[in-house]
């Protein structure tokens, strides 16, 4: 049977310049239309269904878009965003943007917003600021606009996301550096990745703290309760990515708190560690085992395991586990450092379901 085509969505930058446009042209007089076609920042244009327009009775109006991400939806999918607009006529065009409810506000440095401003990426910055100038030309209105965007469900959603701990605080950030959002495309988590990263380095922190989810997260914060809370990024199976990022950025050290199963996924070179991304390579593990001693009929147990929780039930009773993780962590510090460049030095702590230490690497240099 033929696959269904996934549905592209798009981002909450595309959603704001559709809702601004909308409110400039009501303002003007203009007719405005049921979709708004709007420039995307990485070049082509989308119609955007308008959830309403209204002249206010002082003199604004309010443009508004139900942002939808498509079959890829985040934690954004159904909020409705609005552009709250003011055109004061002049014999010059400026156009200033603003957040109102529900937009975050960044209060650290390392994000590509300075501190102080409101969440608005300057992708979407630059969108929406086009598709203002756009309906301006298309009326023949010089004016100065101000358009302030709000969220109204903004504060509550932004819980869901990574924004407290960046330090955006408030509400959303406006993203999108394409517009449109791509099923189950890893942009906005990698982008994520970057601006953590980013937001620790800035702030000083020379040695990443890695995980693969909450859960490992947790246990390496049990570890390193000295280290800053901004230090711990959760960057899921972003393997190459992360270190790439944080070889970028000048990190001296990362430090990886995994479970078995990524551990040998990482150990192998991948890139991501997702199950989508290729299948658990048991084969690979058994060899070391073997290379470590455990016996053959055990080793090819592992070969035939289901998963790697059922490979480790076979390895943990045995003198084999140490050496095992060992092996494994070295070449995940190996693969993580040809991804993150000479410099970055690279540590494990490999962690069993329950959050128990199973194994502890120094930084090695790749």
């Amino acid at each position: 049977m033929k696959a269904k085509k996934l549905r592209e969505g798009f981002t909450t930058g595309t959603a704001a310049a559709a809702a601004a446009k909308a409110a400039v042209l009501c303002l003007a007089g203009t007719a405005v239309p049921a979709a708004m076609d709007v420039p995307l920042p990485a070049g082509g244009r989308l119609g955007v269904p308008l959830a309403g327009v209204t002249l206010l009775p002082d003199g604004r109006a309010l443009g508004a878009v139900v942002k939808d991400g498509g079959d890829d939806p985040d934690v954004t999918d159904g909020a409705r965003i609005e552009a709250l607009v003011r055109l004061t006529p002049d014999r010059r065009t400026v156009i200033s943007l603003h957040g109102g409810t529900g937009v975050g506000r960044v209060t650290r440095p390392g994000l590509p917003v300075p501190v102080g401003r409101a969440a608005i990426n300057p992708a979407p910055r630059a969108q929406i600021k086009a598709a203002v100038a756009e309906a301006l030309a298309a009326c023949g209105v010089t004016a100065r606009v101000r358009v302030s965007l709000r969220v109204p469900e903004g504060e509550r959603l932004a819980e869901k996301t990574m924004n407290p701990r960046l330090g955006i605080v408030g509400g959303i950030s406006i993203l999108g550096t394409r517009g449109t959002v791509k099923p189950f495309s890893l942009e906005a988590w990698q982008a994520t990745v970057s601006e953590a990263l980013s937001v620790a380095r800035a702030e000083g922190a020379d040695t990443a703290y890695l995980s693969t989810g909450g859960r490992s997260e947790k246990a390496l914060k049990a570890l390193f309760p000295e280290a800053p809370a901004t230090a711990f990024v959760q960057a899921a199976d972003h393997f190459a990515h992360a270190m790439a990022e944080a070889g970028r950025l000048g990190f001296a050290r990362a430090v990886w708190g995994v479970f078995p199963g990524k551990l040998v996924k990482q150990a192998t070179g991948s890139a991501s560690t997702h199950a989508h991304a290729g299948h658990l390579d048991l084969a690979f593990l058994a060899g070391i085992c073997r290379d470590c001693g455990l016996a053959e009929p055990l080793a090819a147990a592992v070969t035939a395991a289901n998963t790697a929780q059922e490979a480790m039930e076979i390895i943990a009773p045995t003198p084999a586990l140490a050496p095992v993780l060992a092996v494994l962590a070295r070449r995940a510090a190996a693969a993580a450092g040809a991804f993150g460049g000479a410099s970055l030095r690279v540590a494990y702590r490999v962690f069993d379901l329950r959050g128990r230490l199973l194994h502890a690497s120094a930084p090695e240099q790749p």
